[in-house]
């Protein structure tokens, strides 16, 4: 079975949960306007529980697929580290 690295859970979940924290800071934004508060809020906390619990996934993916098919797993870091680039400067601009 050729199985490409996109198409594993430990590819695709990273980029779930960067897209989830990118929705969540420009949802926030919509509903809340850009307000600078003095404590973080929910969804900051939420935020950053996203982007620190991809750490794992995005090693565990690293360690299994970089050796076997390197250039497609490149290709997936790469995306996925975009996607959460993104994401943290879309939370840094919006708050």
């Amino acid at each position: 079975m050729n199985v490409l690295p996109i198409r594993t859970p430990s590819a695709l979940v990273p980029v779930a949960m960067s897209l989830a924290a990118l929705a969540l800071v420009l949802g926030h934004a919509a509903i809340f306007g850009l307000v600078h508060e003095a404590d973080e809020g929910t969804a900051a906390h939420i935020f950053q529980l996203l982007m620190v619990a991809q750490v794992p996934v995005v090693a565990f993916f690293a360690a299994k697929w970089l050796l076997r098919l390197s250039k497609q797993a490149l290709r997936v870091l790469v995306l996925r580290a975009c996607l959460g680039l993104v994401a943290i400067v879309a939370a840094y601009w919006l708050t």
